[in-house]
């Protein structure tokens, strides 16, 4: 083969498929047509190493190919530009998706803590099986109130942080089960009635709402919004719809193990607002003022900025470049 006349036959070809490749932006057309340069020049590749072996025009040829097979595939997007990408569209869109969920779960908690709480108030056997009536009184009047303010701020804020998003990973990264989301919001919801439950016998009912309230708003709806996460996992397995089951739940798990990242971030303000706000000596409209805040900046990321990045097509999924290209279906 002369490599000579095969590089001065094909140049134009090469120039252009180079042009291609280098351009930022690509029209269909030339997408196709970057498509079929890219194979003829493959096909002039494998003629030169064939014939020629390793030679400067068969690496030119490569350097080429390689290029164009980047441009084709794309690249990993830069980290620090990820970073308002994830914030800004992955995270509000995953926790837009599991709102209704959210919602459904959270009347149900405030039920059957409702219901525990009012339950074993009514009824002093039930409150007597819970400890001596002494140990009952000492937690009612001192423990309750003094576990806020026993450690120092910031350790008891970092206490309750980690603790917090370790729940919440958990019924998010557990979710396929479909048995632990559920389990451990009942052990919540009966523990949190139970302790109301002494609080009311004691004519405590007030204080412990005043003392919930501050961090428990922001903290709770984090373990519902964790907890709806893990169910749709769940659910993504048992009705997979068209596609796999490995497929659909390789999906969910993807963008909605976004939310257990978002969720840490929620749950260190909680923690913070526990820590600091809760056990001082302001006024209680302030305090739960604060707490109240806080929810709703979650509520409003979670239902505005997170409509928006779904009317945008988000899911809160990667890429396709870090996913993979996914299996076509038809219908």
């Amino acid at each position: 083969m002369d490599l000579d006349a095969l590089a001065a036959a094909r140049g134009a070809e090469w120039a252009r498929l180079d042009e291609l490749s280098r351009s930022r932006r690509l029209s269909g057309s030339e997408v196709d047509e970057l498509v079929t340069r890219y194979r003829a020049a493959s096909a002039d590749l494998a003629d030169i190493k064939t014939s020629a072996g390793r030679t400067a025009h068969g690496d030119h040829v490569s350097t080429m190919l390689a290029r164009a097979r980047l441009r084709l595939t794309g690249a990993p997007e830069n980290v620090v530009r990820q970073i308002p990408r994830f914030f800004a569209l992955q995270l509000p869109a995953a926790l837009y998706r599991v709102r209704w969920t959210t919602l459904v779960i959270a009347v149900l908690f405030i039920a059957a803590t409702a219901l525990v709480a009012f339950w074993i108030s009514g009824d002093e056997a039930l409150v007597a099986s819970l400890g001596s009536r002494a140990q009952l009184e000492y937690y009612a009047e001192n423990e309750f109130t003094g576990y806020y303010s026993e450690n120092p701020a910031a350790v008891f804020a970092g206490t309750v942080w980690t603790n917090n998003a370790w729940i919440a990973a958990q019924c998010v990264l557990f979710g396929i089960t479909g048995i632990w989301p559920i389990m451990v919001l009942v052990q919540n919801a009966v523990g949190v009635g139970t302790a109301a439950a002494v609080m009311l016998a004691f004519d405590r009912g007030e204080v412990f709402l005043l003392f919930i309230l501050p961090h428990g708003l922001l903290e709770l709806t984090c373990i519902f919004v964790a907890g709806a996460a893990g169910l749709h996992i769940f659910w993504a397995w048992v009705a997979p719809g068209r596609r796999s089951r490995g497929e659909a739940l390789a999906a969910a798990g993807r963008s909605l193990a976004t939310i257990a990242l978002g969720l840490v971030i929620a749950l260190g303000l909680s923690g913070l607002i526990e820590g600091f706000v809760t056990a001082q000596p302001w006024p209680w409209p302030v305090k739960i003022g604060i707490g109240a805040l806080a929810l709703g900046v979650f509520v409003f990321y979670m239902v505005f900025v997170g409509g928006r990045a779904h009317r945008r097509g988000e899911t809160g999924d990667v890429t396709e470049y870090e996913a993979g290209t996914p299996t076509l279906t038809a219908g």
